[in-house]
């Protein structure tokens, strides 16, 4: 599967203490369908009609996050790009480096949460 080219808007993703019905209002609403992931924890990857890719994913949290929904955009260095929304007058609410995808949580400077992430790969 590839993925778009940085600075696009790559995914999305809901996190929710309900996912069932999540699943339920965005699938009858849009007309979605959902795919668990195997990895042992709540997650749903979601595809529009006739889509060849997932573009986005709900996350059961269990209660242990706020619900939210957030978006991530590819970037061709997780680093640089940290620093840059840094320099910029946003920060950094967390980094995983180490998985794949690597990717990381920022908020602009309004305090608004996105993420970023790069092609497994890069």
């Amino acid at each position: 599967m590839t993925l778009p080219g940085p600075g696009t808007l790559a995914w999305f993703e809901v996190a929710t203490d309900d996912p069932d019905t999540a699943q339920k209002f965005y699938g009858n609403l849009f007309d979605w369908t959902f795919v668990p992931e195997a990895d042992g924890f709540d997650y749903r990857n979601i595809k529009a009609a006739d889509a060849e890719r997932p573009m986005g994913g709900i996350l059961g949290t269990g209660g242990k996050q706020p619900n939210h929904a957030v978006f991530y955009i590819v970037v061709a260095d997780i680093e640089a790009t940290c620093a840059e929304a840094v320099r910029l007058g946003g920060s950094v609410i967390s980094k995983e480096l180490d998985g794949v995808p690597a990717l990381a949580h920022l908020r602009d400077p309004a305090g608004n949460h996105f993420g970023i992430f790069t092609q497994p790969g890069d």
